[in-house]
């Protein structure tokens, strides 16, 4: 069957009492979302980690440097099911779940792993990963994983990792948005013009040598789909004020200016770095056996090449790596869902991400019965 295809295919959604629920008519929801930011605006504080011993570790055998660790922040909420977001290359993760954390905080803390914009380790970024979970368990909770886009291509190479020598990592579960793995998911080798913009954008980086001019055109690039979201206004329709989208637009603005060339290169070639996706199976065994969500949007030809990998090997392999994992397309609104676009499809996204967290929070009840 034809990948892209495949990723139209009509998906269950939840039932029409918890839809009217979770996604209100417009003149209520734009009330409820606005009037929560304003009383509880958005306070992400520096994480100082209690456990780096994986982190140490990378340092002392020389294979990453200190510049190339993320900086993680945390908001602080009670709850037994604590987020850790990994974003896509841009914007930061606190940019990534802008809408999204209101519901994710009535669960737990959210621990937002932005990366560095000098530089870039996945050695680094996986101990990091490491020692959250660990300094997690021992307050006994097992986290969430929100990984968006390029997100998931760090995920799946931390369970590899931690497949291959510690076991199965302590987490509750694991959300993956417009999985991104390879470089060829953007750029289709036997094009000889990527097809997409992101395509173009980040083509050149693929070379030996990347000329200033082609980081200030990826630049430009990424500033222009942001730029084309913020302008539709079906999309926008009682999500954001106007001064939380300026707000919000400054900051993906200086995330992506803010990234210097040496950043923006070791980010892109990190794709290259990682364990193709055609390689996850071949030790005949799950990944992670914790609940697994990998959500596509209906629009992801907008952005993944026509014969992308990391679909084809999740669509063939998914229930060999992941026995419990299920896959949805997210559809629906005044406009089309693209790839990864958890702000301006918010109410979209919400349903899957509600239902996904509400069935972790009923198997932890059913276990502690």
């Amino acid at each position: 069957m034809d990948t892209m295809h495949a990723l139209r295919l009509p998906v269950p959604f939840p039932s029409l009492r918890v839809l009217s629920r979770l996604n209100p008519p417009l003149p209520l929801r734009s009330f409820l979302r606005l009037t929560g930011y304003r009383l509880r605006p958005p306070q992400p504080l520096p994480h100082v980690p209690l456990v780096n011993r994986s982190a140490t570790a990378v340092l002392q055998r020389g294979e990453a440097r200190p510049h190339q660790a993320a900086r993680i922040l945390i908001e602080s909420r009670m709850g037994e099911l604590p987020t850790i977001v990994l974003g896509g290359f841009v914007p930061d993760s606190t940019e990534q779940v802008y809408l999204l954390r209101g519901m994710l905080l009535r669960h737990g803390s959210v621990y937002y792993v932005n990366y560095p914009r000098t530089g870039f380790s996945p050695d680094m970024i996986c101990a990091q990963i490491d020692d959250l979970v660990e300094e997690l368990a021992l307050r006994g909770q097992s986290p969430v994983i929100l990984a968006v886009s390029f997100g998931a291509a760090i995920l799946v190479e931390w369970l590899r990792r931690r497949a291959a020598s510690l076991g199965p990592p302590a987490i509750a579960g694991a959300v993956l948005v417009s999985p991104v793995a390879c470089h060829d998911d953007i750029v289709d080798p036997g094009e000889a013009r990527p097809s997409t913009l992101l395509g173009r954008a980040l083509k050149p980086f693929s070379g030996a040598v990347v000329d200033s001019a082609a980081v200030e055109r990826a630049r430009t690039i990424f500033t222009k789909m942001f730029d084309a979201g913020s302008k539709n206004r079906a999309a926008l329709a009682g999500l954001l004020s106007a001064e939380e989208l300026l707000r919000l637009k400054g900051a993906v603005t200086s995330s992506i200016r803010g990234i210097d060339s040496a950043g923006a290169c070791e980010r892109v070639r990190a794709l290259g770095k990682l364990a193709h996706p055609e390689t996850w199976a071949r030790a005949g065994a799950p990944l992670c056996e914790a609940p697994i969500l990998i959500l596509y949007a209906e629009r992801e030809d907008q952005v993944m090449a026509a014969h992308a990998p990391t679909p084809r090997v999740l669509a063939r392999d998914g229930k060999l790596l992941f026995p419990a994992s299920e896959t949805r397309t997210v559809a629906g609104g005044e406009s089309p869902v693209q790839h990864a676009s958890l702000i301006f499809h918010y109410y979209q996204f919400l349903p899957h991400f509600a239902g996904f967290y509400r069935r972790l929070k009923q198997s932890k009840l059913v276990l502690a019965v």
